[in-house]
């Protein structure tokens, strides 16, 4: 059962300063019928947004199944993302964007869903995850709360993330900032704060789940391999924004050059080659897989050096950097990667966080199983 609290070790410390499987799923491609995305247009052309199957549930395209090459052999990519090896998909539907401020408030609204981030922190559960003999905060720390973006003036260690991210009590999906911040008009930005349970939560509720990282990674490279990014080899051709990154001097001197300082309404950006917008930056988003830094290396071992088909990741988390919390996978990077710090905003990359905990910068968006036969 996943814990109630919030307050993870990383949280803590700055209080304190393959499995490989086979699907024998009939796969099928129509890449030419397409079903309109409700509810939203694409901010740039103002076209409604396209999925490209005829069957795909609203909000959602049809990503065809296929062989891609995982990971990345790129000298200056990080080592957690190598070697890269070759992987087998079934077809699967994954979200157009991003969960909305919006969708999710229609799942708490007709559930009574409390997030993590609102319920009280157990100091029974949470002392498990740290090192043994871990005093006990005061009581007035272990109040339920999120990590929020919060960067001191003239940051000079950018080894020390202290200084641009603090927990924040009272930090949650309708505050996302603490409790002076708000989503009102905000109903079309990808809802954070947002632990993994409550994700799972959701998606459960849709009638989806969420997406393993090999499925992740599949369709954010949106059917082109081998390129740095998922729309080519430039960062900006042509100084065009493609997504939501950071610009300016991380991370105090955000220059807002592409007309947002912080995250941004869903498909603000271009789509990739199907159809799925935000992909990239914007906002982490959650995967199914436990983290450990080697997933790539065990799954390429396990498949013989041949294909590994539908991987679902590694049976238990393992960080060797923080050995006492579950992580699970996320991906895409945010509204925070900056070409001075965190360049994550490429489909190879991937990161760790905490299953319990949310951030100012981390949603989700779910996938979902074809029918044998579609």
């Amino acid at each position: 059962m996943i814990t109630k609290n919030i307050a993870s070790l990383a949280s803590i410390a700055l209080l304190l300063l393959c499995s490989c499987k086979t699907d024998s799923k009939k796969e099928i491609v129509d890449a030419k019928a397409t079903e309109a995305h409700a509810g939203f247009a694409d901010s740039s052309t103002g076209k409604p947004l396209e999925t490209g199957h005829r069957n795909a549930p609203k909000g959602m395209a049809h990503i065809p199944g296929g062989i891609f090459t995982m990971g990345s052999q790129d000298p200056n990519a990080h080592r957690t993302e190598g070697p890269a090896y070759s992987v087998q998909l079934s077809s699967f539907y994954i979200d157009v964007t991003e969960v909305t401020n919006a969708e999710f408030k229609k799942f708490v609204k007709e559930t009574g869903y409390v997030t993590v981030a609102e319920r009280p922190v157990d100091w029974e559960e949470l002392k498990v995850q740290l090192p043994p003999n871990t005093p006990k905060p005061a009581d007035s720390l272990l109040q339920p709360g999120g990590l929020i973006f919060d960067p001191i003036p003239n940051v000079a260690n950018l080894n020390d993330i202290s200084q641009w991210w603090a927990w924040k009590i009272g930090a949650n999906w309708r505050h996302p900032h603490g409790p002076g911040s708000d989503i009102k008009g905000k109903d079309h930005y990808p809802v954070v704060q947002i632990a993994f349970e409550d994700a799972e939560a959701y998606a459960k509720w849709a009638g989806k789940r969420l997406p393993t990282e090999a499925e992740w990674e599949y369709a954010s490279r949106g059917g082109q391999a081998n390129h740095a990014f998922a729309w080519g080899d430039e960062l900006t051709p042509h100084g065009k924004f493609l997504a939501n990154f950071f610009q300016g001097t991380f991370p105090s001197g955000n220059s807002s050059a592409d007309g947002f300082a912080g995250s941004a309404p869903v498909a603000s950006y271009p789509p990739n080659g199907y159809g799925l917008y935000d992909m990239i930056g914007n906002v982490w988003e959650w995967t199914s897989d436990w983290y450990r830094p080697d997933s790539n290396a065990r799954n390429k071992l396990a498949s013989n050096g041949g294909i590994c088909k539908n991987p679902t990741g590694p049976k238990q988390s393992y960080d060797p950097n923080d050995p006492n919390v579950p992580k699970r996978v996320i991906k895409g990077g945010s509204f925070l990667c900056s070409e001075q710090y965190c360049s994550n905003y490429r489909p190879s990359a991937r990161m760790a966080s905490a299953y319990d905990s949310g951030q100012e910068h981390l949603g989700f968006r779910c996938v979902q199983d074809l029918d044998v036969g579609q």
